[in-house]
């Protein structure tokens, strides 16, 4: 038992030393272009369901679908995050439309008789920020419009208007894979390296 062990150990060495380094190389380089594509591949099919729920609040049809779309692709890939940051005081997600038709439905008196009001806060921050196609941040800002111009809002919970999703840290798809893949390419890389750099330094040595 102790021999086949033995056995077993050098034959392990030997695979180490016969594995070529820039192979290995070439292959690490290889899996990380196709995990760097997945992933960022992954980021650009959750910005179209992004746009997909925006255009949703926008009509006004479907926006749960969309919703729903959005969060079970989300939470099931990996670099999709849609969740509040450190930095951030809003959530990603703020469905405007949404917000103001919840508005309407609260007070209708209130929003016909401030109607123009509102639709000049609504232009004021698109005008203020024209490339925030998500609306985002521009809740509050047409909060803050309409109460600078002596009116008020009625009150919606902002969890019916606004949204954030977490991604996995890892998520078995292509992307999660070929990242695994990478990683343990890198890790044998490394390992492959290693004799020949000791062999080189010792020579130099002699």
């Amino acid at each position: 038992m102790h021999q086949s062990q033995k056995v077993k150990s050098t034959r392990h060495k030997l695979f180490l030393l016969s594995m070529n380094p820039f192979i290995l190389l070439f292959l690490t380089l290889a899996v990380g272009t196709v995990c760097i594509i997945a992933l960022r591949h992954n980021n650009e099919h959750m910005e179209q369901l992004k746009t997909a729920v925006y255009e949703a609040d926008k009509s006004g049809h479907g926006v749960a679908k969309a919703l729903d779309n959005l969060q079970a692709y989300v939470t099931a890939h990996m670099n999709t995050d849609l969740s509040t940051g450190a930095g951030s005081v809003y959530p990603p997600i703020q469905l405007e439309y949404t917000y103001l038709r919840l508005v309407q439905a609260e007070d209708k008196s209130a929003l016909a008789a401030d109607s123009g009001l509102y639709t000049a806060a609504q232009n004021y921050c698109q005008k203020l920020d024209p490339y925030d196609f998500s609306g985002h941040n521009r809740v509050p800002c047409i909060e803050q419009y309409v109460t600078n111009h002596g009116a008020s809002l009625p009150t919606v919970p902002a969890a019916l208007y606004e949204f954030d999703f977490v991604s996995p840290t890892w998520s078995p798809d292509l992307a999660g894979w070929s990242l695994l893949a990478t990683m343990a390419l890198a890790i044998l890389t490394v390992i492959a390296f290693i004799p020949r750099l000791y062999r080189k330094y010792f020579s130099a040595q002699r």
